[in-house]
């Protein structure tokens, strides 16, 4: 498939599927906003005052997905954890390359000072991008960062994109396209990336949530690691018998994704920061 094919194909996709799914969730508020630099922001309120806020990056490979795609999962997160949830609709590439995504999430997390920060996918790598470069900034830092079924590693070098690469709903060769579009330089990939960051002490406690048949499960699963060996607080868990992208949607035809749901809700509700 030529890739502009591929991409309207994957956007086009990505809002036949919403428009397919219940709405989600009833709550006290739902506010579209504008951050920094005029991006669009979504805030949603489960109702209560003083909860603790969560900025959502979401995924998409960097190329697809906005706020309406992950909005059931903001609202199921902010009820379900009772927590404020800030999503937010950072640049995409091909059209706005790295690091425009990084720089909106970092903008926004300056701005608002979560309690915590999570992301899907791409959305985990830009969570774990941003506070490296928070970090590296001397910037305050979230509580908490959440990442599940993250990309770490834009080199793509890991056996479970070979392993699970094919047949399991996020091929290799989709993963080689999202990354050359959102870093089409190859030699940039391992210096962007999480993984191959020299050092990962000094980071916010971490949830990381992999999943085994997931191409992406072995670079997941080894950031988990480095944060640990850093001496970072990490909450680690592997999900049995699932895929890529489980936490969006499949907890409404699989009672096994939605079992994992409740495991990642209860987790943010036992690790996001509460004052």
């Amino acid at each position: 498939m030529h890739p502009p094919d591929l991409l309207a194909r994957l956007r086009d996709g990505a809002r036949e599927r919403r428009l397919s799914r219940p709405k989600g969730p009833e709550l006290a508020a739902v506010d579209d906003l504008a951050g920094p630099g005029g991006l669009r922001l979504r805030r949603y309120r489960p109702g209560g005052e003083g909860l603790p806020l969560l900025v959502f990056l979401h995924g998409g490979g960097f190329v697809f997905c906005d706020l309406d795609t992950h909005d059931r999962t903001c609202r199921r997160i902010a009820r379900a954890c009772d927590v404020d949830v800030l999503a937010v609709d950072y640049r995409l590439a091909p059209e706005h390359p790295h690091p425009a995504a990084l720089d909106d999430a970092v903008a926004v997390l300056r701005q608002v000072r979560p309690a915590a920060v999570a992301g899907d996918s791409a959305g985990g790598f830009l969570a774990a991008a941003a506070c490296l470069a928070l970090r590296d900034a001397g910037d305050p830092l979230p509580g908490l960062q959440a990442l599940i079924c993250p990309n770490t590693d834009l080199t793509l070098g890991s056996p479970s994109v070979t392993e699970k690469g094919t047949g399991y709903g996020l091929d290799a060769d989709v993963l080689a396209f999202f990354v050359a579009a959102y870093v089409p330089e190859p030699a940039a990939r391992a210096a962007a990336s999480p993984l191959h960051a020299p050092d990962l002490a000094g980071l916010p406690p971490a949830l990381v949530v992999t999943a085994e048949h997931d191409a992406l499960r072995d670079e997941g699963d080894a950031y988990a690691g480095r944060l640990a060996a850093a001496g970072v607080p990490v909450r680690h868990r592997c999900e049995s018998g699932l895929p890529h992208g489980f936490i969006q949607g499949m907890d409404l035809t699989d009672p096994a994704a939605a079992a994992a749901h409740d495991r990642v809700f209860t987790d943010l509700r036992e690790l996001i920061p509460r004052h």
